[in-house]
């Protein structure tokens, strides 16, 4: 604050040597002016311009903590305030770059999105997308799992550079298993089993929200408090417009609407459904199956290891609307030789 109020100084001090000439010409003509005119000119000379002042630099003041350099935790708004004078007769700049999530509340519970993902044409334009979302959301911690023997520097400089909290991980698929994705999903749930204790005071949900789909900012509100595991409508999938759950006037959920295997025990996307933490904590050995499973059964087995059907918390409007849909990206066409190498797409 001291660099800034300095600032303010400056800027007083010019716009002062600025208005002498104009106040001086004023107050020759003062003893002409009635009083209230007097009274105007003195309010619009000097008054003004110092108030004006005085609230931007309140107004900064409020909002540079909350941008301080360093901070792991950041404040989406406006990053970076900078007033500065170019030498010459240019006009002074301010430049802002919006760059943060929102402040981190330690009254909301921590949504921690897990996403595996891998090398492909389209991967950063899928990233990118999916973190422009998860940027709007309030204490989010997103999980990234690469298929990948190392880390990749697109993967990692991508999520540098959003500003979210973030933890980049790797592991490789080193053969072909039946769902793609349950090895990385796995080490994220070792991850969070790591790092947090059963009997830990810290609250929070887990999503798995994979890097190619598209999400409504309504849906993180609706499953933030989740108590045990919330499901919604997915958009787009199971050959269906969307696919969805049958609740009864009771609001509780009795069965699935799915045209693929409707019997499974819990016929829901991947996409469809969060799980507490503390929950997910307590039964240590529920994980994503990576061999002998058929293909839409992934989920079932997982939410078997965890709850039955009368657990299930119906979200979106009891379930009447699609907050996430599978919008995913199309394959781009063969390119031609020739473009730098070095350039990321």
């Amino acid at each position: 604050m001291t660099f800034f109020f300095q600032k303010v100084i400056r800027i007083m001090f010019i716009l002062g040597l600025h208005s002498i000439p104009s106040c001086l010409g004023s107050w020759r003509h003062a003893d002409r002016m009635p009083l209230k005119k007097k009274h105007i000119l003195a309010f619009v000379v000097i008054v003004v311009p110092v108030a004006t002042l005085l609230l931007q630099a309140s107004y900064y003041g409020t909002i540079e903590p909350l941008v301080a350099p360093g901070q792991d935790i950041g404040a989406r708004g406006i990053g970076t305030v900078r007033i500065f004078f170019p030498r010459g007769n240019k006009e002074h700049c301010t430049k802002r770059v919006y760059v943060r999530p929102p402040p981190w509340s330690h009254s909301l519970p921590t949504i921690y999105v897990i996403t595996p993902t891998y090398t492909r044409l389209v991967q950063k334009a899928d990233l990118t997308r999916m973190s422009n979302t998860l940027l709007h959301v309030a204490n989010l911690h997103w999980i990234v799992v690469e298929d990948a023997d190392k880390k990749t520097s697109l993967v990692g400089n991508l999520l540098k550079n959003t500003g979210l909290n973030y933890t980049h991980l790797n592991v490789q698929e080193v053969e072909k298993l039946t769902s793609r994705g349950s090895r990385q999903r796995n080490l994220a749930l070792t991850w969070l089993r790591d790092t947090f204790g059963v009997n830990d005071s810290h609250h929070g949900v887990v999503f798995f929200g994979d890097d190619d789909n598209t999400y409504s900012l309504q849906l993180f509100d609706e499953m933030r408090y989740t108590e045990k595991v919330s499901v919604w409508p997915v958009g787009f999938t199971g050959a269906m417009r969307y696919q969805s759950i049958k609740v009864n006037a009771l609001g509780k959920v009795y069965g699935w609407k799915t045209r693929y295997a409707p019997d499974r025990p819990f016929a829901i996307d991947m996409a469809g459904f969060a799980v507490n933490l503390k929950l997910l904590l307590s039964k240590p050995k529920a994980n994503f199956r990576l061999y002998n499973v058929d293909v839409g059964q992934q989920e079932t087995r997982f939410l078997e290891d965890l709850v039955t059907i009368d657990d299930l918390e119906p979200k979106a409007d009891n379930c009447t609307k699609v907050l996430v849909w599978h919008t995913r990206t199309e394959k781009p066409p063969p390119f031609f030789s020739g473009a730098d190498p070095s350039i990321e797409t």
